[in-house]
């Protein structure tokens, strides 16, 4: 019999499918090692007012690895290193409240951290392991973007969701001889839209890692023209950037702080294509549909195998580390390792090359 333990979990960075498949995952795992499990609302919150902890039970989690979003709530703006705070004069600033976080899991006897998140969460993980709080991370992110693990869950769930879109955008395209311009996440990393787009039958796929040139993109569209197809369909990564220009940006208002975020892309391009050859031309934001629903059976699976696992490395005592999918297993990486791998697609790789080959344009 293993050591009985008392450990918490909490969900950081944007929601995904697949979240709640770990939270009952661990739960189930530590229940039956007769562990106590807590759960940490909303990022890192629970830890700083510990009104926001919940004990979890199997009942609690019974049926929830097929329901979308984290029955714990998550934010991406809750980093305790760097906490934005009002002051006495109505003033926004920012505090280190990581010795707060850490005086509460001591006080609370926790004895371990599954902490599932992004590249941005996780790297709060490993600084906070730094300080001595034992934390095994959990890789989350739609943009497959994470280091360390050949995939990350949500991301597959994402790609059915950008296809079928683009399944439905098809019909619609072709019946009006119109151009669909669709954009799909993806920061840094094109993942999300190279797959969907081979999947999803598109003529141009445009991505952060190969910077496009938009004549090309309407050379292609245009050539399409003379061989019959009057219709197209491309596929714009948020992130994606002509070539010697920049990412397509809007401002955001919230208290305390305006900030940039990517978007826009789609109606760029689509702008650029009708000015350029004349066609009708429309644009379309996914956005946060691709975060949201059930969970695929492959993400549903992954996310279950990395829970357990978590329970596992914690049983081992292997903290600092990250689950990975190193297939056809489930392996342990240091989280300062995957902290310093930024995955992006290959241009010369297989599945960009399958691209060309089946006539898709890059606008190259």
């Amino acid at each position: 019999m293993s050591k009985r333990m008392k450990i918490c979990i909490n969900t950081g960075g944007g929601d995904a499918p697949g979240l709640n498949a770990v939270i009952e995952a661990v739960t189930m795992a530590a229940y039956n090692r007769q562990w106590e499990v807590y759960g940490i609302k909303c990022g890192y919150a629970g830890l700083l007012n510990t009104d926001d902890i919940i004990n979890l039970t199997p009942e609690k989690v019974d049926g929830i690895a097929s329901i979308g979003g984290t029955i714990l709530g998550t934010t991406n703006k809750g980093n305790p290193f760097d906490m934005p705070i009002c002051n006495a004069a109505g003033e926004w600033e920012t505090r280190d409240l990581s010795d707060r976080v850490m005086e509460n899991f001591r006080r609370l006897r926790f004895d371990a951290l599954v902490a599932v998140g992004g590249d941005g969460s996780l790297d709060i993980a490993h600084r906070f392991a730094a300080k001595g709080m034992p934390v095994i991370g959990v890789p989350k992110t739609i943009d497959n973007d994470m280091g360390g693990t050949v995939i990350t869950f949500g991301f597959d769930t994402a790609v059915s969701i950008a296809t079928e879109a683009i399944d439905r955008l098809h019909s619609t395209a072709k019946s009006h001889d119109r151009v669909m311009v669709v954009e799909v996440m993806g920061r840094d990393a094109g993942f999300i839209a190279l797959n969907s787009g081979i999947s999803g039958n598109a003529d141009v796929i445009l991505i952060p890692e190969i910077p496009f040139d938009i004549d090309k993109v309407c050379d292609k569209l245009m050539d399409n023209e003379l061989h019959g197809r009057k219709y197209a369909i491309v596929v714009a990564a948020e992130g994606a950037l002509p070539k010697g220009g920049d990412v397509v940006t809007k401002s955001i208002c919230e208290p305390g702080r305006q900030h940039v975020v990517l978007g826009g892309i789609a109606e760029y391009v689509a702008n650029e294509i009708s000015q350029r050859t004349g066609k009708d031309t429309r644009s379309m934001v996914l956005g946060h549909l691709q975060r949201g629903g059930s969970p695929t059976t492959f993400d549903r699976l992954l996310s279950l195998r990395f829970g357990a696992a978590a329970v596992r490395a914690i049983e081992l005592g292997k903290f600092d580390h990250m689950v990975a999918l190193h297939s056809p297993d489930i392996a342990l990486v240091p989280l300062e390792e995957a902290l310093g791998i930024k995955k992006r697609v290959r241009a010369d790789g297989d599945t960009v090359l399958t691209a060309r080959d089946l006539g898709i344009s890059f606008g190259d």
